[in-house]
């Protein structure tokens, strides 16, 4: 559908629409009173056609391995499974018994476009359901946030997996059988979902001492200073991670053309850090009691921590993937749900913009 675009600037696109979106909401609110409901529909249509522009680019995406990372992988086989080869037996066996039965009835374009509809749609439930009349605020971000595209066009079986935990977390008020659940889909689709998936228990007994997670968060910083790879290694040898997840955190040649930097990222961290700069004013300062939230945050923060722990990894942007794909609803929920600040609604526009900005420029360097 998208052919006509070439190759080389196809992610560009991506990038510089999401931009003239942001600056758009930007403007919108810092222009009109959103507690108007008829002035918020305009923000609401937008959100809906960037939904369905974004899921129909990026799953109608040419099929490219030296532009879409490990797409041309699994491109590959799902061939393989088109012409009778049995299914891969892996710890991931979920998403590869879908990919196994979607070879059967499907060709490999409505594959990745169905993967990509499992990818953006718990995005989309999430805010609808958390957000209500403010939904399309929370699901521009998510769209908007660092990882977005990656998990959409490269590392598929990570963003499936933590995208079914946000489908669970539609569910986290009403129906918790049916949360677990999703969960569990998750953690087959890619085993390395065990880390928020333990992010998410250990701060369920958290909730009512939530300065535990500052305080957990700010500890890794040091001990990962004074580690360094040896974090690595003792995960590794802890054998909870699948072995490419493992393969991650140890590096190798196999993996160096696949990353241009490895060390102690302060770039990285500043961009985690203003999640827990959001959960400590609002928590903290604001004394927000929204006990969804606070486990929202204590899931993040913990997530984020773990990741600091293995800074130093080759592949450790896999690991922080694992907390920033619920950054954007940690910084944002606050605002769409309470009246906090004066002027909130020019504050929510500039966090719009501010926290793709970041994104921008990590592009455009």
């Amino acid at each position: 559908m998208f052919d006509w675009v070439p190759l080389p600037i196809y992610t560009a696109v991506y990038y510089h629409l999401m931009m003239f979106i942001v600056v758009l909401v930007g403007i919108h609110a810092a222009s009109f009173d959103l507690r108007d409901k008829q002035k918020l529909s305009g923000i609401s249509g937008l959100a809906i056609l960037l939904f369905i522009f974004i899921l129909l680019y990026m799953g109608l995406r040419p099929i490219s391995g030296r532009y879409f990372g490990d797409m041309a992988s699994y491109a590959r086989y799902f061939e393989n499974y088109q012409n009778g080869l049995p299914r891969i037996e892996t710890g991931d066996w979920l998403f590869h018994t879908f990919m196994w039965l979607s070879a059967q009835v499907m060709s490999v374009k409505a594959f990745f476009l169905i993967v990509d509809l499992l990818y953006i749609l718990p995005m989309c439930l999430f805010s609808k359901k958390h957000f209500k009349h403010y939904w399309a605020f929370c699901f521009i971000l998510f769209l908007a946030s660092f990882s977005f595209w990656t998990y959409g066009t490269n590392g598929l079986r990570n963003g499936l997996a933590t995208s079914f935990l946000i489908w669970g977390l539609v569910y986290y008020k009403d129906r918790k059988i049916l949360m677990y659940l999703f969960f569990a889909l998750g953690f087959f689709m890619h085993a390395s979902l065990i880390i928020p998936l333990a992010a998410f228990m250990v701060s369920y007994f958290l909730i009512k001492h939530p300065k535990y997670f500052f305080y957990i968060w700010l500890t890794a910083i040091p001990l990962s200073l004074a580690g360094g790879s040896t974090w690595n290694t003792f995960f590794e040898n802890l054998g909870f991670l699948e072995d490419r997840a493992q393969g991650y955190l140890v590096g190798g040649e196999e993996f160096e053309e696949y990353f241009s930097q490895t060390g102690f990222r302060w770039d990285f961290l500043l961009y985690s850090a203003t999640g827990v700069f959001s959960g400590f004013y609002f928590i903290i300062k604001k004394k927000l009691k929204d006990t969804f939230y606070i486990h929202l945050f204590g899931i993040y923060a913990i997530s984020n921590a773990f990741w600091i722990l293995v800074i130093t990894a080759a592949f450790s942007n896999r690991f922080a993937y694992l907390s920033w794909f619920l950054l954007a609803p940690v910084i944002i929920y606050p605002l769409c749900k309470y009246q906090i600040e004066k002027n909130q609604y020019k504050v929510l526009g500039a966090i719009v913009f501010l926290y793709f900005l970041f994104t921008y420029v990590m592009f455009m360097k």
